[in-house]
């Protein structure tokens, strides 16, 4: 029984370890680029896109085309690296397993 309360009791501070550490991804900047950096876009641990910035030099109103795919590319950019550092962070509580649904 003394081991069954003990094993709560380290579940319980691994519960309250991961929630912290998901509170502070939310806090985490990352950035994808796109057209050598020619648009930027910033994004939080929580997948919030929090920037974009555009450099005056790839807006031309002949090519509106070419500017949506160059922030798409840079949203797509920021996700995935959004990605790479949940896993990153998450993942020394789940030992590399991804357990969906839990980040």
């Amino acid at each position: 029984m003394k081991n069954m309360q003990q094993m709560m009791k380290q579940v319980k501070k691994m519960q309250d370890e991961m929630q912290k550490a998901q509170e502070q991804l939310k806090e985490r900047v990352v950035e994808g680029k796109a057209g050598g950096g020619a648009v930027v876009v910033k994004a939080n641990g929580h997948k919030q896109v929090i920037d974009v910035t555009i450099n005056p030099e790839v807006v031309d109103p002949e090519d509106v085309e070419m500017l949506q795919d160059l922030v798409l590319a840079a949203i797509n950019d920021a996700m995935k690296n959004v990605d790479e550092v949940v896993g990153k962070e998450m993942g020394r509580f789940t030992g590399g397993m991804n357990i969906p649904g839990l980040f």
